[in-house]
């Protein structure tokens, strides 16, 4: 696929899904076993549903979720406030050359997804589907 000024599109290298991979994974882990010293991560339930990694692999973008909320946005200043202490636990789990800088971000994919199907459910869309072509 060309995209502006004929220029090839490309997606992430397979390495960098599996490093993304990798690093969800350990990121997924520490916020598991990890009590945090930051009052505002005190006894909060982070999910990372998703990491993408820059070409380079010296920056990471963690999408993180909470189970059951949808504050999650509150919660990023904190995030940012742990990410060094994050940054060293890859250092140990992983065996890269840089480890990437993390930064985070809100996963609304789950928020907008439950948003779509409350649409196709509704009276006008589901009339809309029923119709008889003929």
């Amino acid at each position: 696929m060309k995209g502006p000024a004929g220029v090839v599109a490309q997606g992430p290298s397979t390495r960098q899904l599996r490093v993304a991979e990798e690093v969800r994974r350990v990121l997924a882990e520490l916020f598991a076993r990890t009590e945090f010293r930051d009052p505002e991560l005190l006894d909060v339930r982070i999910t990372v549903t998703e990491v993408r990694i820059s070409p380079d692999f010296r920056h990471a973008t963690a999408f993180v979720t909470r189970l059951g909320r949808s504050d999650v946005e509150v919660l990023l200043p904190a995030l940012k406030r742990v990410a060094p202490f994050l940054r060293t636990g890859l250092s140990k789990a992983l065996n890269l050359r840089t480890v990437p800088e993390i930064h985070f971000q809100p996963d609304t994919a789950l928020d907008n997804a439950m948003e779509l199907d409350e649409i196709m459910r509704s009276p006008e869309v589901r009339r809309d589907l029923e119709k008889d072509p003929e």
